[in-house]
């Protein structure tokens, strides 16, 4: 899946929570988030479990489905 697709899902999934909220939560700064959310990165398969797991979604919902 395109990054810009992963940014919109992840933005989605975030909702009205706050990227440092979100951040705090998984262990990464609210930096990371708004790069993952505007496609500027891709985090790492780590990052990717400890977001599904936050969001009670699976890495492959969240990173691979179309």
């Amino acid at each position: 899946m395109e990054k810009s697709k992963i940014g919109e899902r992840l933005r989605s999934l975030r909702g009205n929570r706050s990227r440092e909220e979100i951040g705090a939560a998984i262990g990464i700064t609210s930096q990371a988030v708004f790069n993952y959310e505007t496609g500027a990165r891709i985090p790492t398969d780590d990052i990717k479990r400890k977001i599904a797991a936050f969001f009670n979604r699976t890495v492959q919902e969240i990173f691979f489905d179309d």
